[in-house]
């Protein structure tokens, strides 16, 4: 014990690795915030979708050979989340089929392209890497930190500002609407937001394990609490401590860091499931 605790102290002496704790951190946080409101709305499965989308970004930057492959993956993922949340509203393709149509169909172009267009020898690790998640957030340089955290910011701000909207279109449209609240521009606020931290998450936990990230803490934090408020915030706490304690355990135990953080919010979400039958035990 003794000896792990020197590994991670020395570790955390390198700049990458807080590089990686600080952005982690920022993802986790922004992650928990919409996802209270994506489980509550019953559209979870958004983020699995966007994630996707993502993916085929990504391979189409690779394919163009841009440096900077974020700055056609961020758009790309906003326009799609846009185009999802009209595409579920209409009433020929609910939200659910109207992601499965997108999902599917970005995943298979992506992996199409990367394989027609690769220069890669490695091309099924560079899948595995992108899909489940890779070391590359143990590599971020010094500009891609201060690009998360402003995003982050931003995401955050929003959330904060827009607080009481996002909570009346989270629990009643129909109402909502009859206040005066422009519902479709919040649901599409919710959408872009939801675009950027898809795109923010792809380095940490890969394009299949987003969901999770979204999931997870909001999940558990409602086994134990039942105000919108109280939720968040639990699911925001959970969901940073996660992520901390997923990327030290990666470092020290060289696993993969997305699967990782992941496996510590199942056991989060196992813990947080006996915690009313403990209490009613009590």
């Amino acid at each position: 014990m003794t000896k792990m605790l020197e590994t991670l102290k020395m570790y955390l002496q390198f700049p990458f690795v807080q590089y990686a704790l600080i952005v982690g951190t920022l993802i986790a946080l922004c992650s928990s915030l919409l996802g209270v409101t994506l489980v509550l709305k019953r559209f979870s499965f958004i983020g699995d979708g966007l994630s996707h989308v993502a993916f085929a970004a990504m391979a189409v930057a690779g394919v163009l050979h841009l440096s900077n492959d974020m700055l056609f993956t961020m758009p790309v993922t906003v326009l799609c989340a846009v185009l999802l949340l009209r595409a579920g509203q209409n009433s020929r393709i609910k939200g659910d089929a109207a992601i499965a149509l997108i999902s599917v169909s970005t995943m298979a172009i992506g992996y199409l392209l990367l394989n027609l267009f690769s220069t890669s020898s490695n091309l099924s690790g560079d899948v595995c890497s992108t899909l489940f998640g890779s070391t590359s957030i143990l590599t971020l340089s010094q500009t891609e930190v201060w690009l998360c955290i402003a995003l982050s910011v931003v995401v955050v701000a929003v959330f904060i500002l827009f607080y009481n909207k996002i909570f009346a279109v989270t629990f009643d449209e129909s109402f909502a609407h009859s206040c005066g609240t422009r519902v479709e521009s919040y649901n599409l606020l919710i959408a872009v937001v939801v675009a950027v931290i898809i795109v923010l998450a792809m380095n940490l936990v890969g394009s299949l394990l987003i969901s999770a990230l979204i999931i997870f803490p909001a999940m558990s934090a409602m086994r134990v609490f039942k105000s919108f408020k109280s939720v968040t915030i639990c699911s925001a706490v959970l969901s940073v401590c996660c992520a901390l304690i997923g990327i030290l355990v990666s470092i020290v135990a060289g696993t993969p860091v997305g699967s990782t953080i992941v496996g510590v919010d199942i056991i989060a979400f196992l813990v947080f499931c006996l915690i009313p039958a403990i209490r009613r035990r009590a």
